[in-house]
């Protein structure tokens, strides 16, 4: 089935299309892909325009639109409601403007993208997919808050976990680089991206993950915060030092990587910057590589073994220097070493082995694939 994969950013919309086999694990075949930019702030998209110009880009590729035969959207946030992908109505538009205020900078785009997407090309399917959808087989021990009883049964206050898609073609293809089965390995999935999270992953199931009910929680990022202490929050409200709008913007647009340089939420412009004496940006790198070292480490905890690190996303994928030092910090849980790899393929950076502990492993994420395959499933069921 031809597909048409709709990945509506905060900053973009990513575009592809792919030819999916009907049978599970077969490999999709790459028709066309693209990108549309739509400036940095989510509030200000057009989604029609944008959705029209992704299509316009797709057709001058010489794609012909008639033989797309449905059209999969990620969607961030699917709430305790969507555990798996679903064909798009108007009910199911319904539940998923109820979720905005879980994810504000990402489900909002996405439906209005679905919107868009649905008048342009009525004639066909449309299927929503899930980031949070991986992360229901989550342990209660995992998904619980230590909060009072009444936030989680009245107020729905648990964790969720985001960058499924991404994970689950990380823990695919790491089977396909290292030669083992899915379900035989033990793995962290370190998704470093603008956005950053962890993932342990025991058996192909999801059983810890670093961000939690909103994608606030976990890493450092690059301009979100992660986890701090709460008692920052209250103080800077009760103080007023803060508006709860303005506290909210600069925990996800002023922070992380940008907050403490002062300069870019980027690590290829505070590499830079700092191999140029910037120590702000020395700071933040150092930050940075320590948090997701420390969330790697958690991570361990929740397996009976690590069989590998595998790395993904923009830095995971791109920052050779960033790899480095990240593993050269997981020394006291077993981790050898390893020095600087291209980043140009899927590789296994270096082999398990008794000396040096688990493989490395770099994989490009391609959460199209995994759409492309989910909705191909939805519409079968």
């Amino acid at each position: 089935m031809r597909v048409l994969i709709l990945n509506a950013g905060s900053s973009s919309l990513k575009t592809s299309v792919l030819d999916v086999p009907r049978t599970a694990r077969a490999m999709p075949a790459m028709v066309a892909s693209g990108n549309v930019d739509w400036g940095s702030d989510a509030t200000r998209i057009d989604a029609s325009s944008g959705v029209v110009e992704a299509i316009r880009r797709l057709e001058t590729e010489g794609l012909e639109l008639s033989t797309v035969k449905s059209v999969a959207h990620r969607v961030v946030h699917g709430g305790p409601s969507f555990v798996e992908a679903v064909v798009v109505d108007d009910a199911v538009l319904e539940q998923l403007d109820a979720l905005a205020p879980l994810a504000p900078l990402h489900n909002p785009v996405a439906v209005a993208t679905i919107r868009a997407a649905r008048r342009v090309m009525p004639q066909v399917p449309h299927v929503a997919v899930f980031d949070t959808a991986f992360h229901a087989s989550l342990p209660e021990v995992a998904r619980r808050y230590p909060v009072p009883q009444r936030w989680t049964d009245e107020w729905g206050v648990r964790r969720y976990g985001f960058h499924g898609l991404s994970v689950e073609w990380s823990v695919e293809r790491a089977a396909q680089l290292l030669d083992r089965r899915r379900t035989s390995l033990a793995l962290v999935v370190a998704h470093l991206g603008s956005g950053c999270s962890v993932t342990a992953v025991l058996g192909g199931r999801s059983i810890m993950t670093s961000m939690g009910m909103t994608p606030l929680e976990g890493l450092m990022m690059g301009t979100r915060a992660g986890s701090i202490d709460p008692g920052i929050q209250l103080r800077l409200l009760r103080e007023k030092r803060l508006t709860l709008d303005e506290l909210a913007a600069q925990l996800d647009h002023a922070s992380g990587l940008l907050g403490v340089s002062g300069t870019s939420g980027e690590v290829r412009d505070l590499l830079d910057l700092a191999r140029r004496g910037d120590a702000r940006a020395r700071l933040a790198i150092e930050m940075f590589v320590d948090r997701a070292a420390a969330g790697i480490a958690a991570a361990v905890t929740a397996l009976p073994r690590l069989d590998a690190i595998v790395f993904t996303s923009g830095v995971g994928e791109h920052a050779g220097s960033i790899r480095v030092d990240i593993v050269k910090r997981l020394a006291a849980v077993g981790v050898g070493p390893i020095s600087q790899a291209e980043n140009g393929r899927d590789r296994v950076i270096r082999g398990p082995s008794k000396t040096h502990g688990p493989a490395i492993v770099r994989v490009e994420a391609r959460e199209d694939i995994v759409a492309g395959r989910h909705a191909v499933k939805a519409l079968a069921s």
